[in-house]
């Protein structure tokens, strides 16, 4: 065993190599998993015990030696100081293939940026929220259905026992602005929200959601109605809107915004139902109870507020069909979006 360790360090002491490939395949020929080391070791097994000190510390020797020979060539080669050829960092280069955006980054992008003309600031807040700044601190009545386990995500309690949930809107940050700052005030809200729905082509456990609010002296619904009017033209490039009545226990009076649409084309009088009209958005004015509970003197102050779905407003720009697609991540679908 001792004649071929000594022929091996023969070799290691006399190995060259002129292209790092040469490297590669000497370090596998002694290390890899089959290489002459392991063999050697399994080998060393066999060697009776008088021999064995002695011969495990020229194992050792040749171990060492193989490593230091290894860091040397690999050193020479990593700073093309061989006779390899060097890469030519000069040289232009094919395009590279570029990603792009995904369909809700860009129409989200496009809402805020609309709205950023006209005075409205991006806001945010936690995804994880206490029952005030979700329910009570925007008039959710003790008895109301979305307080029911069968629309909310409850989070077990932590060491304070507080009930937490997964917001279910992105109104919890019109409570958290309301609470640390004077008006006015004018923000709006994109975040991501949960909902206990079934996952359907229409429907998911989790969406996104832009909200506005703006609040100041003597602030009206006209003024509501023109701020959205000024949106859906800029967005849709439709100049006709139109409010209809709702509940929401937040804003009082409330009211769902639609917009003319069109009847064109056989898609309109698909997802119109025929009418020409679509909804896109529920608004209202902000209910005195909420901006009393974030100790803002509704007397003095008055405030609108509006929100929308970023899913089915992307799903109304591109067309698509089914809302499930923006969360599979699937590469065919996302490559036909340019930002």
């Amino acid at each position: 065993m001792q004649e071929k360790i000594n022929q091996y360090l023969e070799e290691i002491r006399d190995f060259a190599a002129a292209q790092s490939q040469e490297v590669e395949n000497f370090r596998i020929k002694y290390l890899g998993r089959k290489g002459i080391l392991n063999d050697l070791f399994e080998e060393f097994k066999t060697v009776s015990a008088e021999q064995k000190r002695f011969v495990g510390q020229e194992l050792n020797r040749l171990k060492t030696e193989l490593q230091e020979k290894l860091e040397q060539m690999q050193q020479v080669h990593t700073h093309g100081s061989t006779i390899e050829q060097k890469s030519d960092w000069s040289r232009p280069t094919g395009a590279l293939p570029l990603g792009t955006r995904h369909p809700l980054s860009i129409v989200r992008n496009e809402i805020l940026e609309i709205f950023s003309r006209i005075g409205f600031t991006v806001a945010d807040g936690p995804e994880i929220e206490d029952d005030w700044h979700v329910f009570s601190g925007l008039n959710f009545p003790p008895e109301h259905p979305a307080r029911d386990m069968q629309d909310t995500f409850f989070v077990k309690p932590g060491n304070d026992q507080k009930e937490m949930v997964l917001r279910t809107h992105t109104s919890s940050v019109q409570v958290r602005a309301m609470e640390t700052t004077k008006p006015p005030i004018r923000i709006v809200m994109p975040g991501r929200v949960y909902r206990n729905e079934a996952v359907s082509a229409r429907a998911h456990c989790q969406f996104h959601q832009i909200e506005g609010l703006y609040i100041d002296e003597n602030v009206s619904f006209a003024d509501m109605k023109q701020t959205l009017l000024y949106f859906t033209q800029e967005f849709f490039g439709k100049a006709k809107i139109r409010l209809r009545p709702s509940y929401f226990p937040f804003t009082e009076p409330s009211a769902e915004m639609d917009v003319y649409w069109g009847l064109n084309s056989e898609t309109d009088y698909r997802i119109t139902k025929g009418t020409g009209w679509l909804e896109i958005m529920g608004c209202g004015m902000v209910d005195p109870a909420v901006l009393a509970a974030s100790n803002i003197h509704p007397e003095k102050y008055s405030g609108f507020a509006f929100g929308m779905g970023i899913e089915r407003i992307t799903m109304l720009r591109y067309q698509i069909d089914d809302l499930r697609m923006f969360f599979e991540n699937d590469t065919r679908f996302l490559k036909q979006f340019k930002y």
